[in-house]
């Protein structure tokens, strides 16, 4: 590559000049950081030496920095940078870092440290802020972690990191990078960044089990497609499209990534009758399968068998090579007639010129069109009741939250949007037509996760002349309220509609449970609950922090104006808008 200017006028190398020449090596496009001093040097080099290449994105806090380079990834399949502070930055991100494992995203994310050589530490601070092995913080929920004790072993950790990160089931890594060696002047010719390595390729399926996979689905009466993170390739979303056509099969979408069009009339999701009926289920890159095969709510333990008897459960995936020792997030155990280790993506091809070609005359034509038919009845009524649960509304109360996403919609109409991590409580998926592969990046993760995804999301979207759009919901907000500043500052512009029912809502609703099981007034469940008294000025606060604000919006009928208004604002200055819309709570 080629040489640049060096960090400092006296033409000095450092270690961490070198480390800015990995990163360019490796296209890492951007570089989330909380300013700290134990990646000073790293700092002045990625600003001075490579000309802020890496593109620096100031955050608040470090779980955001986390949260934006996991929507970066969701968005783009692509790992980005992210820079924690030694010891105490790297606790405050801990949670965005479980998040990013949980969720498959991968990035590379690099750490201060030390100095380890205890001679070389400033006093008080450098003590108080260093672990014999900060690495442990996280070392149970990434795919790897190293600590290079020498400038010449940071090219290899670096590249080791990237290619584990980004190698499928991907997931973030980290490394340390001690503060002495950041700094260290490195005498003689410069140490080079590994070049011309191979990048990972995706793990192929056994042909032999993939084939009794295709027999089995083109057997089947009643075929089922579940796809889980199958969507991180774009390049699934026709190939599956041409696959339940194929066979007459219906498709539960899980939105761990967006998978099939919403409005497909092949698409079961929200039918769980379908999921029982079936005689085969084929699991395309699932983990927690229980929640797809098992009749589950949020409130009740225990859940009941959802497979019909006799019914063949096939699966292509990771398995059990994602599992990790620590978080169980993998989900409950169950029966598998043909499990196929496999990255899905690379298999879906494969299964579906089988089963064309098994499908060829085999004289099931009719079974398979009246099929189709019966499930796109299905999918008409759905949406039809829906559609009529939004539009039911009573004057002078709080307007439900599918009626904030259906009118949100209808402002959307015209324009290409990107949908961020939040749905709106799941309504969003079934009322608005999701008809390209990134019109969403796939379901939010928990509380205090959603807008440094969304900024994330929002960042890889930057210059697509795309609508990006957060259905943000309040009390996520209430964590992050700094992050809105990132989007102004970076000048990142996305529309944030307030999914405002003033209240830890998730929560409201396993309290009522409890007070009614034990005979408690459910009235009280309110309390330790609710964001109000005061009730939060989003719009205020979106304006303080360089934000177009409007809200807060109480009828339906002011959505469509505020939401146009915002999306102007948008389009015309770059500015991020916030609508801010109060809603239903769970009362």
């Amino acid at each position: 590559m080629e040489e640049t200017s060096s960090s400092d006028s006296s033409g000095a190398y450092h270690g961490s000049d070198l480390v800015v020449d990995i990163l360019q090596a490796q296209a890492i496009p951007f570089l989330a950081i909380n300013p700290g001093a134990s990646f000073r040097g790293l700092h002045d080099s990625i600003v001075n030496y490579g000309g802020n290449k890496p593109e620096i994105i100031l955050v608040p806090h470090e779980k955001v920095a986390v949260g934006i380079a996991h929507g970066y990834a969701k968005a783009t399949g692509r790992a980005m940078g992210v820079v924690l502070h030694d010891l105490v930055g790297l606790l405050h991100g801990t949670m965005g870092v479980y998040y990013a494992h949980v969720d498959r995203a991968p990035m590379v994310i690099l750490g201060g440290a030390g100095p380890m050589d205890q001679a070389r530490r400033r006093p008080w601070i450098d003590w108080v802020h260093t672990a014999n092995v900060q690495n442990t913080a996280v070392r149970e929920y990434t795919k790897w972690d190293d600590h290079p004790f020498s400038v010449a072993a940071m090219p290899d950790s670096l590249h080791r990191g990237y290619r584990i990160a980004t190698s499928h089931p991907q997931g973030p890594v980290y490394i340390a990078l001690d503060a002495d060696l950041q700094e260290q002047v490195i005498e003689g010719p410069r140490p080079s960044p590994v070049t011309g390595d191979a990048p990972p390729i995706r793990l192929g399926p056994d042909p032999t089990a993939l084939r009794a996979v295709a027999e089995a689905l083109c057997r089947a009466e009643r075929p089922v497609l579940v796809a889980g993170y199958l969507g991180r390739d774009p390049a699934t979303w026709p190939l599956l499209v041409q696959l339940a056509e194929l066979l007459g099969a219906g498709v539960v979408d899980t939105n761990m990534r967006h998978n099939f069009p919403s409005s497909h009339p092949l698409n079961i999701t929200g039918a769980p009758e379908e999921v029982t009926a079936a005689d085969a289920l084929l699991l395309l890159d699932i983990k927690d399968v229980g929640q797809h095969t098992h009749l589950m709510t949020k409130e009740v333990r225990g859940d009941q068998p959802h497979v019909a008897p006799g019914a063949m459960v096939l699966e292509i995936g990771f398995g059990d090579l994602g599992i990790p020792a620590w978080s169980a997030h993998y989900g409950s155990a169950f029966r598998a007639d043909i499990r196929v280790p496999a990255d899905a993506t690379l298999a879906l091809p494969l299964l579906l010129e089988e089963c064309t070609r098994l499908v060829a005359g085999d004289g099931r034509d009719d079974s398979r069109a009246e099929r189709r038919s019966r499930l796109a009845d299905g999918l008409r009524s759905r949406r039809d009741g829906w559609r009529a649960t939004a539009e039911r509304h009573v004057e002078g109360e709080p307007m439900s939250t599918a009626r904030l996403v259906l009118e949100v919609g209808h402002a959307l109409e015209g324009h290409d949007w990107v949908l961020t991590a939040g749905t709106g409580n799941g309504w969003a998926p079934k009322l608005w037509d999701f008809d390209r592969p990134y019109r969403h990046v796939g379901r939010s993760l928990g509380t205090a996760t959603q807008i440094g995804i969304s900024l994330g999301v929002a960042l890889a979207h930057r210059g697509s002349g795309r609508l990006v759009v957060d259905l943000q919901p309040d009390g996520d907000l209430m964590f992050d309220a700094g992050a809105l500043w990132v989007a102004a500052h970076h000048r990142i512009p996305m529309l944030a509609v307030m999914v405002n029912n003033r209240a830890y809502n998730n929560d409201w609703s396993h309290q009522k449970t409890m007070a009614r099981e034990r005979g408690n007034p459910v009235e009280n469940a309110a309390i330790g609950i609710t964001i109000e008294d005061p009730a939060p000025d989003f719009g205020g606060l979106a304006r303080s922090m360089g934000w177009h604000g409007v809200g807060p919006v109480h009828r339906p009928e002011d959505i469509g104006p505020a939401v146009a208004e915002a999306i102007k604002v948008i389009a015309d200055t770059g500015q991020p808008a916030l609508v801010d819309v109060v809603c239903q709570a769970d009362r």
